[in-house]
């Protein structure tokens, strides 16, 4: 059954493939695309993609599992060595939630100024590569908007 996944955050849509991460970029964990954060707003609230229940919750990434399927979002690249700073959690693991529901707060411009790429991978987990496609690659989106189905 295919889930619809909307973006937990405003910005530029890019392929997986230019994502500065070989695991990303080689759909190792999954297909899906990318949001380069607005960095105009400041501080940005990361919003559930979609409808389900938070599987797994750290500063830099997330996993909501829902519709039988998991969707993970990555704040940054390499963030993981901050340990959490920057980052504020709104939102805790086992919860359930819906589409829009706030998780994480953080400000890209923060993560720029650590060394790191505050580019953000979302990613339907074990779906095959190349197997997600999205009309909005090249896009500038909202919170909320589409970004693709999963497969």
């Amino acid at each position: 059954m295919s889930v619809p996944v909307r973006s937990p955050l405003a910005g530029a849509v890019v392929a997986l493939a230019d994502v500065p991460d070989p695991v990303f970029a080689g759909q190792i964990v999954g297909a899906g695309v990318a949001i380069d954060p607005d960095r105009t707003r400041g501080t940005l609230t990361v919003t559930s993609p979609i409808t389900g229940k938070i599987v797994k919750l750290h500063p830099h990434a997330f996993v909501i599992l829902g519709g039988g399927v998991g969707v993970l979002v990555h704040l940054g690249i390499d963030t993981v060595k901050l340990k959490g700073e920057g980052f504020d959690l709104l939102a805790a693991e086992g919860d359930e939630v819906t589409v829009g529901t706030p998780i994480v707060a953080f400000d890209p411009t923060a993560i720029d100024a650590a060394g790191y790429s505050p580019i953000c991978p979302i990613v339907a987990m074990d779906t095959a590569k190349d197997s997600i496609t999205s009309p909005v690659v090249g896009a500038t989106v909202d919170a909320g908007a589409p970004l693709f189905d999963t497969p």
